[in-house]
């Protein structure tokens, strides 16, 4: 850790995080780093203790991340939770002490009175490590808490290269959040943060601080397109968009190429239990994406991925981990190959079984969005005595429209471009969102 915090020391002035507006240096990153290690060493914190950053993704909360693994601590982001959730994951965690970053910048301390016992723990103690543990969306099910052995993370960020001006887009508490954060800062970048994720406050982050990097996930961009706030504000310094952790409709990404003709697009594969894996798309409006690189490997049984990873999890703290004898771990994620090349389809889970088809609902949602005044699809199974299951589709409108108008239009549509089988039976209209606080697409809600 001390050589990465050296690395930051040497970029000096450079703007590193750009906060509610106030850019941060380098320089005092490093001072608030050593600030808040000393604050924590004095209440007490030791390698290997359980400790939670609560916060937005502040300066404050990227100085207290970074001084809890100069500490070899385990490190738990979390951003403010309902208090039954938070709960929960501190238990979990087993978390000893939390320290808090107010809204206002003020931090808070304080212990927990737990002792964390954990068998992952106890390796990680054994070997003098900082880690981190994240936790799952959990939208379809109890949360999991990965834990990572931080050194390992570190590890794969290599010299400045490309210095770039990122947006934050996704929060601490995320794999891809921490990959932001790190990355940017190793390559001497400078990290803008937003107050709120919506596409017009984003849009103006880019205008005002000339962002270059929006990494994010379809929904959002998605989001984007209907909302017309790429039109509304200055753009023009983005260059790249990356995408991940769901797939991407089709005609959306070909949408955004149109919209964003000088921004490159890249599509992601990451997760927590594996940290970010390198990619090449085939093209900016292509789905087919090449995975792999120094670190990672990966096989394809029966139609399904399975990584190994260099920087892989420990395991879980709540569930088996889904490892194989090789260390390849399952994905869950459904593929197509083609050459080097693979299409990620969605997860195993999500599957529609409809009398013995399958059906994935990310291509039946493809369809859906072809359909003038559709801005949103999410389609999952409803039960059904007949075939099992049946296709339903919840959709949001751009516009207001007549039900039986709407219903016609998707049955129609989907029959002259999808088999029998994949066309919606069920077919409801809500305003309601639906994706989560990550702007992943929940499909338990559809």
């Amino acid at each position: 850790m001390s050589k990465f915090l050296e690395r930051l020391k040497a970029f000096g002035e450079t703007e590193a995080i750009v906060f509610n507006g106030v850019p941060t240096s380098y320089a005092e990153l490093a001072g608030r780093t050593a600030d808040w290690r000393a604050h924590l060493a004095g209440n007490g914190v030791r390698a290997g203790q359980v400790v939670v950053v609560e916060g937005a993704s502040s300066v404050e909360a990227c100085a207290a991340l970074l001084a809890l693994v100069e500490l070899s601590a385990v490190v738990v982001p979390l951003t403010p939770l309902p208090a039954a959730k938070r709960a929960e994951f501190h238990e979990i965690a087993e978390v000893e002490a939390v320290a808090t970053v107010r809204p206002d910048g003020s931090r808070e301390f304080e212990r927990t009175g737990r002792t964390a016992g954990h068998e992952l723990y106890g390796r990680l103690r054994a070997a003098g490590v900082p880690a981190l543990v994240l936790f799952s969306s959990g939208t379809t099910g109890r949360s999991k808490a990965t834990v990572l052995d931080f050194s390992r993370i570190l590890a794969k960020y290599g010299e400045p290269t490309r210095p770039a001006r990122t947006l934050a887009f996704l929060n601490l508490d995320h794999i891809g959040g921490i990959n932001t954060l790190l990355h940017t800062l190793s390559q001497g970048g400078t990290l803008v943060t937003v107050a709120e994720r919506t596409a017009d406050t984003v849009c103006a982050a880019v205008a005002a601080h000339r962002v270059q990097v929006l990494p994010t996930t379809p929904t959002f961009l998605n989001m984007l397109l209907i909302s017309g706030a790429y039109q509304r504000h200055d753009v023009s310094a983005l260059r790249l968009i990356t995408y991940g952790t769901e797939p991407m409709p089709l005609r959306t990404l070909q949408a955004l190429k149109k919209a964003l003709p000088a921004v490159r697009f890249k599509q992601t594969y990451g997760l927590s239990e594996l940290g970010i894996m390198p990619t090449k798309s085939k093209s900016d409006d292509s789905l087919w994406v090449k995975l792999g690189g120094e670190g990672f490997d990966h096989r394809i049984v029966d139609g399904i991925l399975w990584i190994r990873s260099d920087m892989a999890m420990l395991g879980y703290l709540n569930a088996p981990a889904p490892f194989d004898a090789e260390g390849y771990f399952n994905t869950q994620d459904a593929v197509e190959t083609d050459g080097e090349y693979v299409r990620i389809l969605g997860r195993k889970s999500e599957i529609i079984n409809v009398a013995g088809e399958k059906v994935y609902p990310s291509e039946v949602e493809n369809v859906l969005l072809e359909i003038p005044g559709i801005a949103e699809a999410t389609v999952s199974g409803r039960p059904s005595h007949v075939t099992g299951m049946v296709v339903k589709a919840t959709v949001k409108l751009a516009a207001p429209a007549e039900r039986a108008d709407v219903v016609r239009a998707v049955r129609e549509h989907c029959g002259r471009r999808l088999e029998a089988f994949k066309v919606p039976v069920v077919v409801e209209i809500s305003d309601a969102d639906q994706h989560s606080d990550r702007f992943k697409k929940i499909r338990s809600a559809a």
